[in-house]
């Protein structure tokens, strides 16, 4: 069949043969772009979780030296912790007794929210 749209000593691909892989490529477009923007999202979502979990710990550690201090950003950098890119960290009412940490990415779908006794919960 696809010989009959060829002539003689010609070589190459058919209109038809190129409008073929320009539409299967177009559907696996469709389906892996939607896909891989997901895969950003939670990437975004765990690195502040994670922030969230390491700035308690830096926090725990923090507290052990003053006890009856407020965490900041700096102090909590002093004690081991690493802030990722462009994640915000806020752990301005933070105390060994009570406040929070607040976590977010801006690319993110989530914000964290680390409390003094180091439950982690989504806002």
């Amino acid at each position: 069949m696809i010989r009959a749209f060829h002539k003689r000593g010609q070589k190459g691909f058919t209109l038809i043969e190129l409008m073929i892989v320009i539409a299967i490529i177009g559907i696996l477009a469709a389906i892996a772009i939607p896909q891989f923007t997901a895969y950003r999202q939670r990437g975004y979502n765990a690195a502040a979780n994670a922030d969230a979990k390491n700035a308690y710990t830096a926090a725990q550690a923090y507290f052990s030296d003053n006890p009856s201090g407020t965490a900041t950003l700096g102090a909590l950098t002093n004690y081991g912790f690493n802030q990722t890119a462009l994640v915000v960290v806020d752990p301005s009412t933070l105390t060994q007794t009570a406040g929070a940490i607040t976590v977010h990415h801006p690319n993110g779908t989530h914000t964290y929210v680390v409390n003094a006794q180091g439950v982690i919960s989504v806002q």
